[in-house]
């Protein structure tokens, strides 16, 4: 049965540096998986794919019109088969960032991207859900599973309490949950002075 998992937390508190090394050693381990990268600036997927960034789904819908979409033109083979695809988001100070989002998954969707052979769906969503477009993932029903990757931070502690707004009154709508909290701990400086 396919496990689907939404990782938020604050920009840059390293969602999507925790989700890449989750989602590699899920695909070294054998398990068949597709990430979505759910912000604009599309660097979810980057390390799984050698660096390289690649067309998002909002590009390639600007480029060439939704009816003409090709699944592989929005879907990249990474790491050790992982299926690798990036929403993308609008034109600087135009349009809304979470409708990018809703639009990808949606199209994924249609497409067929959601295949039976897939053990792990992982969205790498950005910051906060006060945006609906973010919390999409959870609303809509297609993350069953919430991880939030969190410091010890004033602002880093503000996102997940939204977050775990969110997860209450979504869980009242079906089957969602919280499955924990991925801390990041600075590492700290040591210094000899001998």
């Amino acid at each position: 049965m396919m496990r689907q998992i939404a990782i938020y937390g604050k920009g840059g508190i390293g969602k999507s540096t925790t989700t890449q090394n989750l989602t590699a050693t899920l695909a070294d381990m054998g398990s068949k998986i597709m990430q979505i990268g759910c912000d604009p600036k599309a660097d979810s997927t980057r390390m799984l794919m050698g660096g390289v960034r690649h067309p998002t789904v909002l590009d390639t819908l600007r480029e060439v019109g939704v009816e003409n979409v090709e699944l592989d033109e929005i879907l990249r083979t990474g790491f050790s088969g992982i299926r690798c695809v990036e929403a993308g988001g609008p034109e600087p100070c135009v349009g809304c960032a979470g409708r990018g989002v809703i639009t990808a998954i949606k199209l994924l969707e249609a497409l067929g991207a959601y295949d039976d052979d897939l053990d792990f769906v992982f969205y790498d969503v950005l910051g906060d859900v006060v945006c609906g477009g973010f919390a999409m993932p959870m609303r809509e029903g297609y993350a069953k599973e919430i991880y939030i990757v969190a410091s010890g931070e004033m602002m880093a502690l503000y996102a997940p309490n939204n977050i775990c707004k969110g997860i209450v009154k979504f869980a009242e709508e079906g089957e969602i949950r919280l499955g924990g909290i991925i801390c990041i701990t600075a590492a700290r400086l040591r210094t000899n002075w001998n």
